[in-house]
């Protein structure tokens, strides 16, 4: 991965996604939405990394490969109710 001289650090605050469920919901950040250029609908590559000192950290890229993230998001989906 290439390092460039720019850092442009923002936070949100978590919220519940969905009622009995552990996912948690975040708004992004409009300067992280105009940096990736993100818009509604777009799917997000999340890379989860432990560094060697054990610290946690989680990149988040915009996803660009339609194909793979259907595949991905059809792992995750669920049946609806009739």
């Amino acid at each position: 991965m290439m390092l460039l001289d720019f850092v442009m650090s923002l936070q949100s605050t978590l919220s519940t996604a969905r009622t009995g469920t552990t996912s948690l919901r975040a708004t992004i950040p409009e300067g992280i939405v105009a940096f990736l250029d993100v818009h509604e609908g777009d799917k997000l590559d999340w890379k989860m990394e432990v560094t060697k000192d054990g610290e946690r950290m989680v990149i988040v890229k915009k996803f660009d490969n339609y194909e793979k993230a259907s595949k991905i998001a059809n792992k995750y989906k669920t049946k609806k109710k009739k």
